[in-house]
């Protein structure tokens, strides 16, 4: 039985925000802040984690960010995954939508629970979708020991069902 350590990614840095190529899909490139490296360090002072053996992340900026620190402090390996990316706001054609039409999907998210209302065409990814892409990167390492799974607040809420968590929670998985 594998046990996987969700852990959010520590406080983005958002200075450069609509600055030279951090505009659009682009904002996702942003790493850490000072604080959120601070929130990093310290997520890797759990004793809980001492136990994994490598670290896979989402391939955004912040999310790469902690796990680099994570993989640092822990002396373990890590890799990129690229389905642990964040809730998608449209997750038919992949698109980035304007911010107006991104919250849109995302207050429509938060008051359906998840869920696309019955016979409703939604774009947004749903949690069941969310679960069903993660669930599948799970399965590759399941036969590991414990795995640091470093991905996002609104993705580990859905999946593991928890209220939307602070940068730097851990939250545990048993497979």
């Amino acid at each position: 039985m594998a046990t996987f350590y969700f852990i959010r990614h520590g406080q983005m840095d958002t200075s450069m925000a609509g600055k030279k190529f951090y505009k659009g899909f682009a904002y996702n490139m942003m790493t850490l802040s000072e604080k959120g490296i601070e929130q990093i360090h310290e997520a890797a002072k759990d004793s809980r984690l001492r136990n994994a053996e490598l670290a896979i992340t989402s391939p955004y900026g912040r999310a790469m960010h902690s796990a680099a620190i994570l993989s640092k402090e822990l002396d373990i390996e890590m890799r990129v995954e690229t389905d642990l990316h964040e809730w998608l706001a449209d997750s038919v054609s992949y698109g980035y939508l304007p911010d107006d039409m991104a919250e849109d999907s995302y207050r429509s998210l938060t008051e359906n629970h998840g869920h696309h209302p019955k016979g409703a065409h939604c774009l947004w990814e749903s949690a069941d979708q969310m679960k069903e892409r993660v669930m599948a990167v799970l399965d590759r390492y399941k036969d590991h020991r414990a795995v640091i799974v470093v991905c996002h607040g609104t993705l580990m809420q859905y999946v593991l069902g928890i209220e939307h968590p602070k940068n730097g929670w851990i939250e545990e998985l048993r497979y």
